[in-house]
């Protein structure tokens, strides 16, 4: 897969602060949804805002991750230039080509499909509507100059995730629960494993995959197993359904690790870190940029540590690891940020990977 960097797009990325907070309530969304349209109804003659809205994948608006953290940026963009936001949920993904279409049809200037298995439908939908700008996080659609692709270098962040839990576990063994076998998922996986490699090679790390990003019982249901088998630190990517993974480790008392979005707020003395994934910040960033005229069309963004694309939550519960803790992730991350480590993708990057000196 070919990426292709954007120096201005990373240059904002980087300046630009961290969002706070979660995805708003379902009665919030609503209400937001009505100002759009009373805003519609605007006086003639009076310039009209700038219109953005996403397609959510399966997990939906209240998956407190992935989906949550897009709409935040649409959030944060109606309050910094006083856009028009919306988004439609999808329920299967038979309902991404037809969601992405209806937002197109109801005037949107940019459209974002959220999630991998998005791909073919944005590839579709960006044919019919040439003049609607398309926004594609982790897929690449390429040659189609009204659609930017918004790829993550997951594995870094979450190398760092398995630092955290090499050096948090006492009992030698940790997990990992992924919701989909896809490419990205992957990359959560072989960072992960690599850095608890870095720390200890002889920590065990236990995996499991649900198949479902949209199901927390069986979020659940795969925690306890690992749970079971002796671990005590799982680090899920896995959608809205890691909160089961959170709450078998509240109800076990062990710990868990969040993704996408800071998690701690699910279970306070149980999540000790999020593998933060800044999709806020760069919906946010390119959508400005193409209510400025400056939209990077048919290029491919590729976010990481250095970008401050991944990185590790506010809510880090430093008390919960060894006092050393802080310091050791602090040094692998710059590290790879030098570009003097790379984080292996894929399994079998991960097969022949040495841990580096650094």
């Amino acid at each position: 897969m070919s990426r292709k960097w954007i120096a201005g797009i990373m240059a904002g990325l980087l300046a630009m602060a961290v969002l706070a907070g979660c995805g708003k309530s379902a009665t919030d969304q609503q209400g937001g949804q009505s100002q759009q349209q009373s805003q519609q109804g605007s006086a003639e003659g009076e310039k009209k805002p700038f219109k953005a809205a996403m397609a959510t994948d399966v997990g939906g608006i209240n998956d407190q991750s992935f989906n949550a953290s897009a709409w935040r940026g649409l959030q944060k963009l109606k309050e910094e230039i006083g856009a028009e936001v919306n988004y439609v949920e999808s329920k299967r993904q038979e309902d991404y080509e037809t969601n992405l279409a209806t937002l197109a049809d109801q005037g949107y200037n940019i459209v974002w499909g959220v999630g991998f298995l998005m791909t073919n439908a944005i590839g579709a939908v960006a044919d019919q509507y040439p003049d609607t700008y398309f926004g594609l996080i982790d897929g690449e659609v390429q040659g189609k100059p009204n659609v930017v692709s918004v790829l993550f270098n997951e594995q870094e962040g979450s190398f760092l995730m398995g630092v955290f839990a090499a050096k948090t576990t006492k009992t030698g063994k940790v997990g990992f629960v992924g919701g989909m076998e896809l490419p990205v998922i992957e990359r959560f996986e072989a960072g992960f494993k690599a850095g608890v490699k870095a720390v200890n090679p002889n920590v065990q790390v236990i995996t499991v995959y649900t198949g479902e990003f949209n199901d927390p019982e069986k979020g659940k249901a795969a925690a306890l197993n690992i749970y079971g088998q002796g671990a005590d630190v799982i680090f899920h990517a896995s959608g809205k359904t890691g909160e089961g993974v959170i709450q078998a480790a509240k109800e076990q008392n062990k710990f868990a690790i969040g993704v996408d979005s800071d998690q701690n707020h699910l279970a306070p003395e149980h999540v000790i870190s999020s593998m933060m994934k800044r999709v806020d910040v760069a919906v946010l960033t390119i959508s400005k940029q193409a209510a400025e005229g400056n939209f990077p069309g048919g290029q491919t963004v590729v976010l990481g540590l250095k970008d401050n694309g991944v990185g590790w939550s506010d809510t880090t519960l430093w008390d919960k690891m060894p006092p050393d803790t802080k310091e050791v992730a602090t040094k692998w991350a710059e590290a790879i940020k030098a570009g003097k480590v790379t984080v292996p993708s894929t399994r079998k990057e991960l097969e022949t990977w040495q841990v580096p000196e650094i």
